[in-house]
């Protein structure tokens, strides 16, 4: 069942709050971008949380996504994310309705995304899908092929390589947690200092994310915090 309207706001800003405090407790940079995960939830939802300052919203499932996006198409500044798994039958509708996509995980995907963009948009904002885990089934870039393979995407021209994205399994412990995400952010790190530029790291969602915020996120995937279970 949905959310009423009053519900979904007092969810929203009780993780907005949550967010700025664990960043103010971690003495972080910046405050962590929110992308609020839409994904199964109605048009409407997102309507309110646009209504409430939120921009960015993220989507699992291509369908269901472009429904919303052509339902809502008249919020010229809102920025969709595609946070799935993408296979190669989902790459052109990708490339045409999404700012950013997170889980590129293969070279022979990103060369999609990069011709099939067309050319009137800017360029498609990436992150690159890392495995730490070593769990093929959930897709990913293992750290040791990451290093060729962002520098290849990075020369892409309609693409735009912001950074690295993950999804660990669950672990029972904040610190667990947290050594974990900062696998990932020494990884960036490493790619900035061979020459790359990338400023995003899109881990974190709500079951884990004061570790990422703890670690270096600069983007939080939250979705059940603010829109309650999946429908």
């Amino acid at each position: 069942m949905s959310l009423n309207s009053e519900q979904l706001l007092r969810n929203y800003q009780q993780v907005l709050e949550r967010i700025d405090n664990i960043a103010d407790k971690n003495n972080h940079t910046g405050t962590p971008q929110l992308l609020a995960v839409s994904k199964t939830k109605p048009a409407h939802m997102v309507e309110s949380l646009y209504k409430a300052g939120q921009r960015d919203f993220g989507e699992n499932y291509l369908q269901d996504a472009i429904e919303k996006i052509t339902a809502l198409s008249e919020l010229g500044d809102i920025r969709w994310h595609f946070i799935g798994q993408i296979q190669s039958n989902k790459t052109n509708t990708i490339a045409q309705h999404f700012a950013w996509a997170h889980s590129v995980d293969r070279l022979k995907i990103a060369r999609r995304l990069n011709e099939q963009r067309p050319g009137n948009l800017p360029p498609l904002n990436i992150c690159l899908q890392v495995d730490l885990d070593n769990e093929p089934q959930k897709g990913g870039i293992t750290p040791s092929e990451l290093p060729a393979i962002a520098t290849k995407i990075a020369k892409l021209p309609h693409l735009k390589l912001r950074g690295l994205m993950c999804i660990p399994k669950a672990r029972d412990s904040l610190k667990l947690q947290t050594q974990c995400f900062k696998q990932l952010t020494a990884l960036q790190d490493e790619l900035n200092t061979s020459g790359l530029s990338l400023d995003t790291l899109s881990m974190g969602m709500s079951k884990d994310l004061d570790a990422a915020i703890a670690a270096g996120s600069t983007m939080l995937r939250i979705g059940s915090d603010i829109f309650g279970a999946r429908d």
